[in-house]
């Protein structure tokens, strides 16, 4: 192995040498520990300690590195606090996450770390949202990601990079090529020679260093860092090395051929680069023992630290108050009585438009959203008024989008990101579920991002541009849910929902869009989020619904002469409580209507919630009404049926006679 110091110093070589020595050591015990039984699990990097350190060494201390599991060396060049590093490995109340997740499933924006979940890929879009950010700001900053070979197969990886080719991104993704993902050769993962030939088929540059040699890994990041900074465009490094132990200890190594090990060993990067400073007589053997016990030192002073810490205690309150970043929405009233009949479609791009004006740094992204305007022309007009950069027209790559819209927040950036209709949601849903609802909870990091769903049935658009998927995510801890009914609601909703720093998926139904307007205010105004909102006031019975649901119910009392309350949930989650139960307690009769197939859907939790707590208040059974429990059908006739509203109607009759 040949090290090519340039111009770097004696002394900087030293400090290499405890940064590459360092990891190892923490290993070292971590193993020791785990038989112990005093942390649960363990990713080793060991072997491939070069790419970690020489990464982290190699950008600026401001420059953001999203690591993967065996990038402990990431963790340490940044200077985390061992003591909680070493309590986040036991899960103890000082640990970066609060024992609520394991091992480096945790960022700290402090050290400019994001950290993975578990799902490999999400991390590669965060890091597009990171990268987009220095360059609107034009900070001149590069942002570095890792994931493995294994993990490059997932489909995050293609639209990250793409994406980030797109885009001109300064953007380092680097492969850290083991050569194994768990058991599986890498033979069986992919078809090709080398990660350097996925490069020019996105449009950018690529190369391939020896993972193992702490000098070639930062020479190499520390120069294309330079140079992307300056040309803002992404760069792909495949770092070859080779996992030396098992994919977690547990799995341990049984499939690997044998002798394959023992060839590695040869070229471990903590042995190679030691012998290299003693062959060039920087390294000392009384520097090299003092250097290990200086390290070995700080490790059992932060383990010390980490293990006289108790168990971590138990608090209902904290784990649910911790779910969403603190926010205590201020209700703005209009300035002026202007008003204007809009239709509902008016109403969203109005408050998108508003709220553009108001955050001068949100940004929106979606398909089509720019010159076109959107499939619905909601944003026409806006590339006019706010230029590309902040109203991006997006390539077909839900996740990587949905994962930008986290890293524009982690820079402090809010952002809409347009799903062109609610049922194409899927391609991101990982993103929403498991980063944007749980990065909050797991260590303090909010998701500033507003989801937009064009939603429903009635347009004749067949199974997949007509979904209700609103109870998908209404059983996610960490999202909220807004649903509006009227241009007023849909105007004010919005705003609110941009206001706050936690995520949002905003439905808005397509059928709606420009069947119904209303007077509402011109100017800037926003609706209380979590209070619904009794639309018709009755004696007979209680119709709880939202969306496309109040207008049904409205029509259908009317028609059959039916003295009801009609509350409009208008947000889905946190729903309204309190509104429930007052209109349960006037009328002691109630029926909750959806859109969305009857079973499993929202309505079933407010009918269970309701029989829990209001049992006494009622004289008759909770009653509900859904769509069909089949897709959504295309032919008119066909769709009608699949649709709530003809059995409603035949249901509210039979609440009404109970």
């Amino acid at each position: 192995m040949k090290f090519d110091r340039k111009q770097l110093t004696d002394t900087q070589l030293i400090s290499f040498y405890k940064s590459l020595l360092l990891p190892r050591l923490i290993e070292e015990k971590m193993l020791i520990l785990l038989r112990q039984g005093k942390i649960s699990k363990w990713f080793s990097g060991m072997g491939q300690e070069a790419i970690s350190v020489g990464a982290a060494l190699a950008m600026e201390p401001d420059e953001y590195i999203l690591p993967m599991h065996r990038n402990l060396g990431i963790f340490t060049a940044r200077n985390i606090p061992l003591h909680r590093l070493f309590a986040q490995f036991q899960g103890k109340a000082s640990g970066f996450t609060k024992g609520r997740d394991r091992s480096f499933h945790f960022g700290s924006k402090a050290h400019h770390l994001v950290g993975m979940i578990s799902h490999l890929g999400p991390q590669l879009g965060i890091a597009d949202g990171i990268a987009l950010a220095h360059k609107l700001r034009k900070n001149k900053k590069s942002t570095l990601v890792f994931t493995g070979d294994g993990g490059a197969s997932e489909g995050d990886f293609h639209e990250a990079l793409n994406v980030a080719s797109v885009w001109q991104l300064p953007v380092i993704f680097v492969v850290e090529n083991n050569c194994w993902g768990l058991s599986t050769p890498s033979a069986q993962q992919f078809n090709f020679d080398s990660f350097t030939l996925k490069g020019p088929g996105y449009g950018m540059k690529t190369k391939q260093v020896d993972g193992n040699n702490l000098l070639e890994v930062y020479h190499a990041i520390s120069e294309i860092s330079e140079a992307i900074k300056t040309n803002n465009e992404p760069y792909l490094i495949e770092c070859m090395t080779f996992r030396m132990r098992g994919h977690e200890e547990a799995s341990g190594t049984k499939y690997y051929p044998e002798g394959i090990q023992d060839q590695w060993a040869k070229l471990d990067p903590v042995d190679n680069f030691k012998q290299y400073l003693i062959k060039e007589h920087i390294l000392t053997a009384t520097l090299k023992n003092e250097i290990t016990n200086a390290l070995q030192s700080e490790i059992d002073l932060g383990l010390k630290s980490a293990n006289d810490e108790g168990s971590i205690a138990t608090s209902t309150s904290n784990e649910i108050n911790d779910l969403y970043a603190s926010h205590r929405q201020k209700i703005t009233l209009p300035k002026t009585k202007n008003k204007t009949n809009k239709r509902f479609i008016d109403a969203i791009s109005d408050g998108l438009r508003q709220s553009m004006q108001k955050h001068p740094e949100m940004i929106l992204m979606g398909q089509d959203i720019g010159k076109y305007g959107g499939v619905f022309k909601i944003t026409d007009g806006f590339v006019d008024q706010f230029g590309e950069a902040r109203v991006r027209n997006t390539p077909l790559c839900e996740s990587a989008i949905l994962g930008s819209a986290l890293g524009l927040s982690i820079q402090g950036i809010k952002s809409m990101v347009e799903m062109q209709f609610a049922d194409f949601v899927t391609c991101g849903f990982n993103q929403i579920v498991n980063n944007l609802a749980k990065i909050h909870w797991r260590w303090g990091q909010n998701a500033d991002v507003v989801i937009r769903m064009p939603t429903g049935a009635g347009v004749a658009a067949g199974p997949f541009h007509s979904q209700s998927n609103e109870a998908w995510f209404f059983h996610t801890p960490g999202l909220k849910i807004v649903y509006p009914s009227n241009p007023y609601d849909a105007k004010g909703l919005l705003n609110a929902a941009i206001e706050d720093p936690n995520p949002y998926l905003y439905f808005e139904h397509k059928a709606l869009y420009r069947a119904i307007s209303e007077e509402i205010p011109d100017d800037y105004y926003t609706v209380e989020i979590g209070k619904a909102q009794l639309t018709q006031s009755g004696n007979d019975l209680s119709i709880i619904t939202y969306g496309m649901g109040v207008h049904w119910a409205k029509e259908i009392v009317t028609e059959l002469d039916i003295s009801a309350d009609v509350l409009d949930l208008r947000t889905l989650l946190p729903w309204d409580k309190e509104a429930v139960t007052t209109t349960v307690k006037k009328t002691n009769k109630v029926i909750v209507l959806h859109e969305d197939s009857l079973t499993g859907g929202i309505g079933a939790e407010l009918a269970a919630w309701i029989s829990e707590h209001l049992f006494q208040d009622l004289d008759a059974p909770v009653m509900r009404e859904g769509s069909l429990d089949t897709p959504v059908p295309f032919a008119p006739s066909l769709e009608q049926n699949f649709l709530p509203k003809d059995r409603f109607k035949a249901k509210i009759q039979s609440l009404f006679h109970y």
